[in-house]
């Protein structure tokens, strides 16, 4: 995987850098801030990005996630923290992180996790001393909580229907159509109906909601 790495750490970064290269992985780029990780993944548009939750100065690793998932859809986020709190966590999936690891695992630990993002699943470290983690087959949706209008707004995006024709096949007013299409791209994070229509292919809801 073609990875960039987000810790305020440089020593930890580039020593995982190296261990994650021994092992197949290609680190294109270590920041240690917020604003150099998102510039690093827009450059580059890695893979995966591996990112710490707490940098100093107040800088705040969820607005690099929603930064990341809003602009790079392709590039999965990982989260590598030391035992982050459990609400940011829970925040973290719900913007659509695919893995959630502690710093404090073995590398070869990291990289089984990296191999599991690449095939399409998620890793979510419990937590638990025994170092026990949670492994889904699939990549896990976040919690969208979209109403039944906006699933079908979406629907309609992702097939690449025009405002007026969503409008017109919907029986409602393109004022109305607007208001759903504006609501639902602050659900997803996203700022643009492309990113949205990525986003919903990258998460799978395309194929739930042809189903």
């Amino acid at each position: 995987m073609r990875l960039v790495l987000c810790d305020d750490n440089r020593i930890l970064g580039e020593a995982l850098a190296a261990a994650l290269t021994a092992r197949g992985h290609e680190v294109v780029a270590v920041t240690t801030s917020v604003p150099d990780g998102v510039a690093a993944v827009s450059a580059y548009l890695p893979d995966a990005c591996l990112l710490d939750l707490r940098f100093p100065g107040g800088q705040d690793g969820l607005a690099a996630v929603r930064v990341i998932r809003g602009e790079c859809p392709g590039t999965a986020v990982v989260i590598l923290s030391c035992m982050p709190d459990p609400a940011a966590v829970w925040e973290a999936r719900r913007l659509g992180v695919v893995g959630v690891l502690r710093k404090d695992q073995n590398v070869d630990h990291i990289a089984q996790a990296l191999d599991v993002v690449a095939s399409g699943g998620a890793v979510y470290d419990s937590g638990l001393s025994s170092g026990e983690s949670t492994v889904v087959s699939r990549r896990v949706r976040p919690l969208y909580e979209l109403t039944p209008r906006e699933l079908e707004v979406l629907r309609r995006i992702v097939a690449g229907q025009s405002t007026g024709q969503m409008a017109y096949e919907m029986s409602i007013a393109t004022s109305t159509l607007r208001t759903y299409v504006k609501n639902l791209l602050i659900k997803l994070g996203t700022h643009s109906r492309l990113q949205a229509a990525a986003l919903a292919s990258r998460e799978g809801l395309v194929a739930e909601l042809s189903a």
